[in-house]
């Protein structure tokens, strides 16, 4: 049997100290999750600007153009008006951004059409094969419209006029020209899209 002397007998201490702290600091950080919710997941960073709830929006009667999503958008017109809200057909990856309303001539019930990007971004808009004239606005990502602008029809060709924002958005809204004053939606005014619309009948 070796004689174990003073100095090793303390370092064994200090060790299993060493190992006890270390055991307790992974049971707190992993198995009780470092005091966060029971199932914690990654929240949004908050928007800069927050309007009040309002009852979900939209037609109960509306019907869904196929293949695309849909939207609540709320928006607080210049001048501290009353808020306003709308359900909008959602174009949330890049084909259905690609896609948006060509070949539409009639929304069924929708006030329009909201592009959703992830990031800020500052791709231009164009008219191909888009029979009905639109008028576009963008947003940024605290809800302020960077610009506007009214677009017409292009052929199913290639170089039909691009329009682009005056600078970086977060999203871009269409409707049939000239609603976008129906909406509330024109400089000065705070425009968040996201929500859950009314349900469908």
């Amino acid at each position: 049997m070796t004689a174990v002397t003073f100095d090793e007998r303390r370092a064994r201490q200090v060790l299993w100290a060493a190992c006890v702290v270390i055991g307790l600091g992974l049971y707190a950080f992993v198995l009780r999750g470092a005091d966060q919710p029971e199932d914690p997941y990654i929240q949004p960073a908050a928007s800069t600007t927050s309007l009040p709830a309002v009852p979900p929006p939209g037609d109960p009667s509306r019907v869904p153009l196929e293949g695309f999503d849909e939207v609540a958008v709320s928006v607080r017109p210049a001048g501290d008006a009353d808020l306003l809200s709308w359900c909008l057909l959602a174009a949330r990856s890049a084909e259905q951004r690609s896609r948006g309303l060509m070949q539409v001539t009639d929304l069924q019930g929708y006030s329009g059409m909201a592009f959703l990007y992830g990031e800020d971004v500052s791709n231009s808009f164009y008219m191909r094969n888009t029979p009905t004239p639109l008028s576009i606005a963008w947003i940024d990502a605290a809800g302020g419209v960077v610009t506007t602008a009214d677009m017409a029809p292009c052929e199913d060709r290639d170089g039909c006029p691009t329009y682009g924002a005056a600078g970086p958005y977060r999203s871009a809204i269409e409707v049939f020209q000239g609603d976008l004053a129906t909406l509330g939606i024109a400089p000065g005014a705070t425009v968040l899209v996201g929500g859950t619309c009314a349900a469908r009948s």
